[in-house]
């Protein structure tokens, strides 16, 4: 496996890249590398500075469509982070798991500025502020989730992880890593492949069992049995519902037989509305009860189990390097 390095841009290549998105990529990435320093919160080098006191650089924006206003707004980075760790991770979680969910979340988005992984977003949009990227609320909209009594010691918490972040991706190779996450694990995550299509070196299943506190572990739904048929396009014959032919490394189901029709774990979990792809079923009278393990597609960094890293004293770069054998690096990013 290759090892994990800065993010490093060249002038060419970024040149091409400022072309086609001037007015999403506004300042290139430097090619200066930076040590890891959670406590430094400037992204731009003192040198740099010093060498240009009077310069001053526009800062980068993020393009996010707004689902209820259907609207565009532009958005400095540092506040779309902000606005993504307050809404994908509770605020009361331990700060060095806020701080991970911060790095995710800048990585995320930088990687969408670079046009690296193309995604269904309105024209004009980098992403939207739904589920469908990543969930994204204004300090209005979180004042009123929040309560007024709330937000101002959430937000602290919040815009700490982030600061303490500032100006660092996790990448691969050079190139921004694909960093998924997910609410709360099975017991394992899951190699990419065996819920995706694609396969990525950093997304390797691994042992996660903090996640069996988390409220969201275990789930059961019933589902009737003519929903379950409709659903999934089949008929149950008997009290069977149907055979788990093969489970992942991550144990979650990888296919499953019903009759002569056969399924992969995703497609029964997005069919049926479950939680998880690691499920057992059992009929029961006219009803199919479904218990499930987990929540998400459990591929890249747990939720849950960063959270229970950091409350036994692992740090951010601990939580990263583990759920995505990666490791952050501080990289100069306009703000």
């Amino acid at each position: 496996m290759s090892r994990i390095k800065p993010l490093v841009i060249l002038g060419s290549a970024l040149f091409a890249v400022i072309l086609l998105i001037p007015t999403l990529l506004v300042i290139p990435f430097t090619n200066e590398k930076h040590t890891l320093n959670p406590h430094e919160n400037s992204a731009v080098p003192a040198s740099a500075t010093q060498q240009n006191p009077t310069l001053q650089e526009p800062a980068i924006e993020v393009a996010v469509y707004r689902s209820k206003t259907k609207k565009i707004d532009n958005i400095p980075l540092e506040e779309y982070v902000k606005g993504v760790v307050a809404s994908e991770m509770p605020a009361e979680f331990e700060l060095e798991a806020l701080k991970a969910q911060a790095l995710t979340a800048r990585t995320y988005i930088v990687k969408q500025l670079l046009g690296n992984e193309p995604i269904s977003a309105p024209e004009g949009a980098v992403v939207t502020d739904t589920v469908m990227h990543q969930v994204y609320k204004s300090p209005e909209e979180l004042r009123t989730a929040w309560g007024a009594a709330n937000y101002e010691w959430k937000m602290e918490r919040i815009t700490e992880a982030v600061g303490a972040t500032k100006g660092q991706i996790i990448t691969y190779n050079n190139e921004p890593i694909t960093a998924s996450f997910f609410s709360t694990s099975n017991g394992f995550t899951e190699n990419s492949e065996d819920y995706w299509k694609n396969s990525f070196p950093y997304l390797r299943s691994v042992e996660s069992p903090w996640d069996k506190a988390s409220p969201k572990f275990k789930d059961q739904v019933i589902v009737s049995v003519a929903d379950f048929e409709k659903k999934l396009n089949v008929k149950i014959k008997s009290d069977t519902v149907g055979e788990i032919i093969s489970r992942t490394k991550g144990n979650r189901v990888a296919q499953v037989k019903i009759n002569d029709k056969t399924f992969d774990g995703r497609e029964i979990r997005e069919k049926l509305g479950l939680r998880s792809s690691d499920f057992t079923w059992k009929k029961q009278g006219t009803n199919v009860v479904i218990t499930t393990k987990g929540y998400g597609h459990g591929v890249g960094m747990s939720q849950y189990g960063a959270n229970g890293m950091a409350t036994e004293g692992k740090t951010f770069k601990d939580i990263i390097t583990y759920y995505y054998q990666a490791q952050p690096f501080q990289v100069s990013i306009p703000t």
